[in-house]
C-alpha cells in the first residue's frame, strides 16, 4: 500500500509563530506594567506624605526653604528633591532642665522650667526662614539660660528661694515676651512654670529648720487668732443677747406704756361720760325742781290752800279739847286772808 503526502498548508507553519509573537507582545506589556507600577510605588514613596494634624508642612529644596506651607492630610512633594518637616502650630510645651542660678553668695539650680508656646500660623515661613526649624532653641531653652542668669546674679538665695520666688513665672514670661514680639513676633508666649531651686544640703537643712520655726509661730499665731477671734465673737453673742434683751425690755415698756395710757384714756372717757351724765342729771333734776316750783306756785291760791288745809284737818284722826280749840279755826280765818295777800303780792 502506497501512500502520497501532499504539500503542507501555509498557515500551518505560521500558526505557531504567531503565538510567540503574542507572548512576547503580551510579556512586554506586562514588563512595563511592573516598571510602571515600581515606578510608581517609588514616586508614591518618596513623594507622598502626611501633615499630621497640628502641624503645617514646609519644604526645601536645595536647601532653599520655599513659600509652599500645606495643611493637614496627605500631601505629595518632588522625590529626592523636596525635603518636608512638619512644623507644630499649637500649643506646645518645651522643658528647660538643669538650669544653674548663681545668687550672691550660693549656687543653686533648677530642675525644670516649662514654657508653654504657640507658633502662629502666618509666621512659619517668616520665624523658619530666619531662626530654622529648632528656633525654640533660641528664643526659649538659649533665652531661659540667659533671663535665669540676670535674675539670680541680682537677687539673693532669700530672694530666689522665698521672697520673690512666687514672681519668677511671671518675670520670665515678661521677658521671653517682650523679646519674642520684638524678634520674633510669631512666638506667643502662654504660661512659664518653675520648680523650687535645689539647695546644698546645709543650706537647705537650714532653710527646713527655718520653715519649721515659721511653721510653728504661725500655728501659734493662728491659734492665737482663733482665741482671739472666739472671745470675740462671745463678746459679740453676749453684746446681741443684751440688746436683744433691752429691746425686749423696751418692746415690753412701751407695750405697758401704751397699756396704761390705754387704760387712763379709757378711764378718762368714763369720768367725762360720768361727769356729763351726772350734769345732765343735775340739770334734769333742776329743771324738774324749778318746774314743780313754778306748778305749786301757780296753784298756790287761797281756796286750794284752804282746801288742802280742810283736808288736813279732815284726814286728821285725833281730836283735841280744850279751851284753845276754837282758836284754830279762828287762826285759819287770820291765816287765809295772809296767805291770799301774799299771793296777790305775787
Amino acid at each position: 500500500m502506497s501512500s502520497s503526502s501532499g504539500p503542507v498548508p501555509r498557515f500551518a507553519n505560521d500558526q505557531p509563530r504567531v503565538i510567540q509573537q503574542r507572548g512576547n507582545v503580551l510579556l512586554s506589556t506586562l514588563n512595563y506594567i511592573v516598571i510602571g507600577s515600581l515606578l510608581l510605588a517609588v514616586f508614591l514613596k518618596f513623594s507622598l506624605h502626611s501633615v499630621p494634624e497640628g502641624h503645617v508642612g514646609v519644604y526645601w529644596r536645595g536647601g532653599s526653604l520655599l513659600s509652599r506651607v500645606t495643611e493637614p492630610g496627605l500631601r505629595l512633594k518632588l522625590p529626592f528633591l523636596d525635603l518636608f518637616s512638619p512644623i507644630q502650630v499649637t500649643l506646645q510645651t518645651d522643658k528647660v532642665a538643669d538650669i544653674p542660678c548663681g545668687t550672691k553668695g550660693v549656687m543653686v539650680y533648677f530642675d525644670k522650667v516649662e514654657v508653654v508656646n504657640r507658633l502662629k500660623k502666618e509666621y512659619v515661613l517668616e520665624t523658619i526662614r530666619a531662626y530654622g526649624e529648632d528656633y525654640d532653641n533660641l528664643w526659649i531653652f538659649s533665652k531661659i539660660h540667659h533671663e535665669m542668669n540676670q535674675l539670680c546674679s541680682h537677687s539673693t538665695l532669700q530672694d530666689i528661694y522665698i521672697d520673690k520666688f512666687d514672681q519668677i513665672d511671671e518675670i520670665l514670661k515678661d521677658a521671653l515676651q517682650a523679646d519674642c514680639t520684638k524678634f520674633a513676633p510669631g512666638i506667643e508666649i502662654f504660661s512659664v512654670r518653675v520648680t523650687k531651686p535645689r539647695l546644698p544640703p546645709a543650706i537647705e537643712a537650714n532653710y527646713e529648720a527655718m520653715e519649721a520655726e515659721r511653721t510653728r509661730v504661725g500655728v501659734a499665731r493662728e491659734r492665737a487668732l482663733v482665741v482671739t477671734q472666739e472671745a470675740e465673737t462671745e463678746h459679740r453673742r453676749a453684746v446681741m443677747i443684751a440688746e436683744k434683751e433691752a429691746e425686749t425690755s423696751r418692746i415690753h415698756m412701751q407695750q405697758l406704756l401704751a397699756e396704761r395710757q390705754a387704760e387712763q384714756m379709757r378711764e378718762t372717757i368714763q369720768n367725762e361720760m360720768y361727769l356729763a351724765k351726772q350734769r345732765m342729771l343735775a340739770d334734769s333734776d333742776y329743771y324738774r325742781t324749778i318746774r314743780e316750783a313754778e306748778a305749786n306756785k301757780a296753784k298756790l291760791t287761797p281756796e286750794y290752800i284752804q282746801v288742802a288745809f280742810m283736808q288736813a284737818i279732815a284726814n286728821n284722826t285725833k281730836l283735841y279739847f280744850g279751851e284753845k280749840l276754837p282758836s284754830i279755826l279762828l287762826d285759819l280765818h287770820r291765816i287765809l286772808p295772809a296767805a291770799q295777800g301774799e299771793t296777790a303780792a305775787v
